[in-house]
């Protein structure tokens, strides 16, 4: 994740902090500074930390609900607009999902009553960890902020915590790309009228609302993805037409292949035909450039490379090519030979050939 930094590692899930939220905080504090000194710009980055304290533990409701199910969530990430957990797949089953999607309101609640509790047994009288901005007190500031949040993320817009509930209750009747399409575009309409909010009084709705719809819609198209590659594997959606370049080969020979045919990445492999490594357009120029048209492909590939097997699942095969940062990966047997190549544009050609055998006449 570009711009995000690893804060600190809890029961195995990396917490990443954006640096828009670093900003964020220095932001709140400046102006409380300006409105109060070097006291009220304190009280008031204290307070937004506490905060995102409280959503980063509504986070770690979910993680810990989805672990329950086996799913592993590798990192959770705090910005501006609140926490993402990311979780390594989403719950197959709609009452996963639900449970996984309460879990973090549930834990929002249960902090609303611990801060309302505190305020009962002291009658909303006393000091309560003086905070000053606006000449609030800490306690009842955070409460409120509480109470805002879980409204906020019970709205059935989805992919939030209420819209994934709701998307989870019509998956359970429509089927999981129906029910999801259904859910998003009920989630765009309300982040649509945030963002009609926002234009009214405050732009931080209109950014919130474009991320909602935005990430509603990337996560209908992810959902129809795995639907069209159900029962897909490597070997069907691998290019096999290929050309493969030696490790010891030039980098202007590979230049003239390059300029003789569509193929932009090339398999390196050794005299066995064994993988070595990936060559794509992006280090073939930046090897001419660093090192010019003699040096052998060899110095400049990519070696770091995870292949996948011809039976790999399309699941499976899809990410580890995005995690790879690589714009194809090859496809090997048993022995490292290479025998395919899957790209993202072939991928893509098959996905669409899929959904539309798929779809109604």
């Amino acid at each position: 994740m570009r711009w995000s930094y690893r804060f600190a590692t809890i029961f195995g899930t990396d917490v990443r902090i954006h640096i828009t939220f670093v900003l964020l905080v220095a932001w709140y504090a400046f102006t409380a500074w300006q409105a109060g000194g070097n006291e009220a710009a304190l009280a008031s980055a204290v307070f937004l930390i506490l905060v995102f304290g409280c959503v980063l533990l509504h986070e770690f409701g979910h993680i810990l609900m989805a672990r329950r199910y086996g799913i592993r969530t590798p990192t959770v990430l705090l910005s501006p607009i609140g926490g993402v957990a990311q979780l390594e797949r989403m719950p197959e089953e709609p009452r996963q999902e639900l449970f996984v999607a309460l879990a973090g309101p549930a834990v929002t609640a249960l902090i609303i009553l611990g801060l309302g509790g505190a305020l009962a047994v002291t009658n909303g009288t006393g000091d309560l960890l003086n905070f000053d901005p606006a000449h609030d007190r800490l306690v009842p500031a955070l409460f409120r902020m509480n109470i805002v949040l879980l409204v906020f993320n019970l709205l059935p817009a989805f992919p939030m915590d209420g819209g994934r509930v709701l998307r989870a209750l019509l998956v359970s009747r429509k089927g999981m790309v129906r029910g999801t399409r259904i859910a998003v575009r009920i989630g765009q309409a309300f982040a649509m009228g945030i963002g009609v909010l926002g234009l009214i009084g405050n732009p931080m709705l209109i950014i919130i609302a474009g991320f909602i719809y935005l990430a509603a819609e990337a996560e209908a198209s992810m959902v129809e993805t795995r639907a069209a590659g159900r029962g897909v594997t490597a070997d069907a959606m691998m290019i096999t037409d290929l050309r493969t370049l030696p490790v010891y080969a030039t980098l202007e020979q590979a230049v003239r292949l390059l300029l003789a045919g569509e193929q932009r990445e090339f398999p390196v492999v050794d005299n066995d035909g064994r993988l070595e490594g990936l060559l794509t357009r992006d280090h073939l120029i930046r090897g001419l450039t660093d090192q010019g048209p003699g040096a052998t492909v060899g110095t400049v590939m990519a070696r770091q490379v995870e292949p996948v097997t011809a039976g790999t699942p399309f699941e499976q095969a899809l990410e580890r090519l995005r995690t790879s940062g690589l714009p194809a990966l090859p496809v090997v047997d048993q022995n490292r030979i290479v025998i395919g190549l899957i790209t993202t544009d072939n991928i893509t050609d098959l996905l669409l050939v899929r959904r539309h055998l798929a779809a109604p006449a």
